[in-house]
């Protein structure tokens, strides 16, 4: 893991199109602002391993012949 020090209004750059800015801090919580392509998802951690957990429970639930009746031509 990479570990930066950063203060308010400064920056990372991720890659060429995405830039996180330190927005605020207020005792031990740090505001963030993400600039990135809408084609890029950002979540908070807890969200994206919610939505991880909603796919495979989805994925682990489908009726395969269901699935393959779905594909016939």
């Amino acid at each position: 893991m990479l570990a930066l020090t950063r203060k308010k209004g400064e920056s990372i750059i991720i890659g060429d199109d995405i830039e996180i800015t330190v927005l605020s801090v207020q005792g031990d919580q740090v505001k963030l602002g993400v600039r990135a392509p809408r084609s890029v998802p950002v979540h908070r951690r807890e969200i994206y391993e919610q939505i991880q957990q909603a796919n495979r429970e989805s994925a682990s639930s489908a009726d395969l012949d269901t699935v393959k009746n779905l594909f016939k031509l």
